[in-house]
């Protein structure tokens, strides 16, 4: 599995505090699951999220966003976000926020 370490670390920083965060490798790198929900996580150097499908294409208009399309078929709902629109904290932060936004309106697993 190749991740990011780095990122990985950052990642759980952001995540500490939230309550029902596991971690899962999948997807050839690492998931954040939150609530039995995945969340976001790490493919290389890419971060990849879960923004669902009312955001999804506010979300690719941002800078270094792109289609998560790593089966070949875009994943309607999820992106990756590049190395460098993530090299700021306060980046970070602001995407896992939108994640963790949508995640926390699905039904409990």
């Amino acid at each position: 599995m190749a991740f990011d370490e780095g990122l990985a670390s950052r990642v759980r920083k952001v995540l500490e505090r939230k309550k029902g965060i596991t971690e899962r490798k999948m997807f050839g790198g690492l998931a954040f699951m939150r609530h039995g929900h995945m969340c976001c996580g790490i493919e290389k150097e890419d971060l990849m999220l879960r923004v669902g499908p009312d955001q999804y294409d506010d979300c690719l208009g941002q800078p270094h966003a792109r289609v998560m399309d790593f089966t070949g078929k875009p994943m309607k709902g999820m992106l990756y976000v590049a190395a460098r629109g993530i090299s700021e904290d306060e980046q970070l932060q602001s995407w896992i926020g939108q994640a963790l936004s949508f995640v926390d309106t699905l039904p409990p697993k």
